[in-house]
């Protein structure tokens, strides 16, 4: 066969038979547009103390993360969010130990930025000779005030705030059954704040808690708390809406509920913020998170006395969601590759 014939039975051949196509790719997800410098950089400018992020020491063996996380403009403040527990601070009767707290703190305060202590009392995380122990009430009063005082001590001049008693309540707005409240009833709460308040007098004294963020029982239930402890002169300074929300679900009462506690005296601050969703992640919900993220960063904006924004922890790939909520996820404003999301720009609109 001559060349040329050749080449016209091939061309007439390529013509006739199908040949599939490739197969649809699905279009790529939204990401950021925002140019800013930072975001703790725009909460500044917006007259707040800080916008921070939680970390755990885990993390800091990834560099990338690192490098984020190291930037003062991008994170002015930082919470441990594991390493200043009783389990990790006080793991046997009397013997402390911080140097996984210690390793966070350095994180804030070699660089100039604050440190949120987390947490003093919590009936989670407790080591077993807590939950375990046969107490008289004033064994646990005297455990409760050596843990505070020793743990708050340590960090005395660093720490610009501590969430002394974390989640006493129950969502019906009755106090949570616990090693504390069963020996000590609701006074174990006066007991903590007391002496952390003693172990550093210029440290904030919180008590922070989720289903709260909006009005409604557990709300009005820390409200008349807060009340309580200030008529008996007990140290109280702020409440924190941990403000773990479900995408499209942010309360429509959150401005409002924070000026509801600003009117008691206290300060205010978002502690612990994400957003979740059931996976996968699409536009719609990328969308709608950062709508959600933009209505947080408003109300807090919009309240003087809502002094900062923490998120817990700035990417998916560090998120406790998916070990806590089967199915969901993507509640933060960074990806899993530490890429942007349509959510950081919901945080800066906010601002």
């Amino acid at each position: 066969m001559q060349i040329s014939t050749f080449f016209a039975v091939l061309g007439w051949v390529l013509s006739t038979v199908a040949i599939p196509a490739s197969p649809t790719v699905e279009a790529a997800l939204p990401t950021s547009t925002a140019n800013v410098a930072g975001l703790h950089a725009l909460a500044k400018a917006a007259g707040k103390l800080y916008f921070g992020t939680a970390t755990d020491n885990p993390e800091l063996t990834d560099q990338p993360y690192v490098a984020i996380l190291n930037n003062t403009q991008m994170f002015g403040q930082i919470t441990a969010a594991n390493s200043m527990k009783w389990d990790a601070t006080e793991p046997e009767q009397g013997v402390f130990t911080f140097t996984q707290g210690d390793q966070i703190a350095a994180l804030a305060t070699n660089d100039g930025r604050l440190l949120r202590g987390h947490n003093c009392v919590w009936h989670e995380q407790l080591p077993s000779w807590v939950t375990s122990g046969t107490f008289t009430a004033a064994e646990v009063t005297s455990i409760i005030e050596t843990h505070c005082s020793t743990l708050v001590g340590h960090y005395k001049g660093k720490v610009y705030s501590w969430d002394v008693v974390n989640e006493p309540f129950n969502d019906d707005g009755t106090f949570g059954q616990d090693v504390f409240f069963n020996a000590l009833g609701e006074d174990y709460i006066a007991i903590a704040l007391r002496a952390a308040k003693a172990a550093d007098p210029n440290a904030k004294v919180y008590i922070n808690d989720f289903n709260i963020e909006g009005t409604g029982v557990k709300a009005t239930a820390m409200k008349n708390l807060i009340t309580s402890l200030k008529s008996q002169g007990v140290p109280i300074d702020g409440v924190g809406l941990q403000c773990h929300f479900i995408v499209g679900e942010v309360p429509t009462t959150l401005e409002e509920n924070m000026r509801e506690f600003a009117a008691l005296g206290v300060e205010v601050a978002i502690t612990e913020l994400d957003v979740r969703m059931t996976l996968p992640e699409t536009a719609a919900l990328l969308e709608q998170q950062k709508a959600d993220y933009q209505t947080v960063i408003s109300a807090c904006q919009a309240v003087p006395q809502c002094v900062g924004i923490t998120v817990w922890d700035f990417t998916d790939k560090f998120s406790w969601v998916p070990g806590a909520f089967a199915g969901q996820g993507g509640a933060c404003p960074w990806d899993e590759n530490l890429v942007r999301k349509p959510a950081f720009d919901g945080i800066v609109a906010g601002f």
